[in-house]
């Protein structure tokens, strides 16, 4: 009968969160490795390049992945015979585990978790509650699961109570496009079938904890339904030519993962969650030997990619450049900027809104210059700042209008903008600019200063100004509204049928 002690357990959840934050796991590595070297989208390709570059930056630096360092979830699995030292509940030591993990001085991880979600939406500090799942199993040993989610993907989950006859396949195909490139493509989708609502929900999240293993199955063929159904999609989702941060490409998905469970005769629930590029996630047992030992990746996991700027990224000065300026670019324009740029994201623009609908003057003078979606993480030592990649640019689309009439160029952030946005970015002849989801650390290196300008006390969500050189983005949207997230997918979508053929 194994006891297990408090510290141990609180310890291990610490350290896989630590460990999570800078590791990907190795089949994640080896999976995106091999989409690097098929990937036929110059675009696409450069995505995925500095996102196996920040991966090998993280690691080596012991730096998060992802400025986002997600809401954590646990799946415990509790032996009947294990028995724990103190009065401590499960969720108790999870969430003194997930405290410790967070407010690591050598590596702060920012917190993102606010309380009173429908009212004041309070920052709690230390990324505490955790989301823990508790399983009792046979056995004295107690399995533990540990992931940190990243908002940009949760919030493009999806359920559906579909009728008993209709197509599953159908329904994905359709809830995928959807989706955009908020999740950060290429990653896994985890996919829950059956039970009730809640259960395939609960399904489709556990079966992202799951390693890749696609190409073994492609390998051996399917056995079962279930299998039969990763494979459909796994190769009808990729056909879609979503590709790498949606600009298009051969790979948007590096697995599809599928856990099914009874249901009732007259329902077929059906749940989809995709894992972004931040794929986070480490398994580890305890049997009151102590506390977990986790291996880091073997360093040759990692392929020989090592991203730089195109030689023909243009070279702006964010101090001289003129609306004119900004109106020749094309979209898929690689772009190095170098100069001031201000940040603000869900929570400044809501202050925003309610300074200018109070007639109050602004804090900060926004004419002429570029807003970065982002919230960074804190910095450490001798950094300007924290990872500090984009989030997710469309939360920030019903203020586009209102930050345009500010005097703003145009916008840094992650994945599309919606048809709304389009419309008042062309109406301005204003641009958007795209920085690559998944390359926090990478971006980060281009932050020489970092300054909170305002609203302090939001914290990762104040507007800060950066000190940016030779930061690297893509123009996303022109000046006259074409977005490269509708023109990239379309050609590859064409161009893998027509290979297809």
């Amino acid at each position: 009968m194994a006891l297990i002690k408090t510290q141990d357990f609180i310890e291990s959840v610490a350290d896989a969160l630590q460990y999570i934050s800078y590791y990907h796991p190795e089949d994640y590595i080896q999976a995106l490795a091999a989409a690097y070297e098929k990937e036929a989208s110059p675009a696409a390709k450069d995505a995925i390049a500095q996102i196996l570059t920040n991966s090998r930056m993280c690691a080596e630096g012991k730096r998060p992945l992802c400025q986002d360092t997600g809401i954590v979830v646990a799946f415990i699995k509790v032996g009947m015979q294990a028995r724990f030292e103190g009065d401590m509940t499960v969720e108790e030591m999870v969430n003194e585990g997930v405290r410790r993990a967070y407010l690591h001085p050598d590596n702060m991880l920012r917190a993102s978790i606010v309380n009173d979600p429908a009212g004041g939406r309070k920052n709690t500090k230390d990324n505490t509650p955790a989301i823990t799942h508790i399983e009792m199993v046979a056995g004295d040993k107690v399995e533990v699961q540990v992931a940190a989610k990243g908002g940009g993907s949760e919030n493009k989950s999806k359920l559906a109570m579909l009728n008993p006859n209709e197509s599953i396949v159908d329904w994905v195909l359709e809830v995928v496009p959807e989706m955009g490139a908020g999740w950060c493509p290429p990653g896994m989708l985890g996919i829950g079938i059956g039970g009730s609502a809640e259960k395939a929900m609960l399904l489709a999240k556990e079966s992202l904890m799951a390693s890749i293993d696609i190409q073994e199955l492609q390998a051996r063929g399917a056995q079962n339904r279930i299998e039969e159904l990763r494979l459909e999609l796994y190769e009808k989702v990729n056909q879609l030519g979503i590709g790498a941060q949606g600009l298009g490409g051969l790979t948007t998905v590096l697995d599809v993962k599928i856990l099914d469970y009874p249901t009732h005769a007259a329902s077929l629930p059906v749940a989809i969650i995709p894992n972004c590029a931040a794929t986070r996630h480490v398994h580890f047992t305890l049997d009151g030997s102590g506390v977990a030992e986790l291996t880091p990746p073997n360093p040759d996991v990692y392929p020989d990619v090592h991203w730089a700027p195109s030689p023909q990224a243009k070279r702006v000065n964010l101090e001289t450049v003129t609306r004119a300026e900004t109106q020749a670019w094309k979209t898929g324009d690689t772009l190095l900027l170098t100069g001031k740029i201000l940040t603000g994201r869900d929570a400044a623009h809501k202050r925003i809104q309610t300074m200018l609908a109070n007639g109050e003057p602004l804090p900060v003078d926004f004419t002429n210059k570029f807003i970065y979606y982002v919230g960074p993480v804190d910095a450490v030592r001798d950094e300007a700042v924290g990872p500090a990649g984009p989030t997710t640019a469309t939360r920030m689309d019903s203020y586009t209008d209102m930050m345009l009439n500010t005097g703003l160029l145009g916008s840094i952030g992650k994945a599309e903008r919606g048809e709304e946005a389009l419309v008042e970015i062309a109406k301005h002849k204003s641009v958007y600019l795209m920085a690559v989801g998944g390359a926090a650390y990478l971006v980060s290196k281009a932050i020489k200063k970092s300054r909170v300008l305002a609203f302090e006390e939001l914290g990762m969500e104040a507007i800060y100004e950066f000190e940016v050189v030779d930061m690297p983005v893509t123009v996303a949207v022109s000046a006259d509204g074409e977005s490269v997230h509708q023109t990239g997918p379309a050609q590859w979508k064409k161009t893998i049928a027509l290979h297809a053929v």
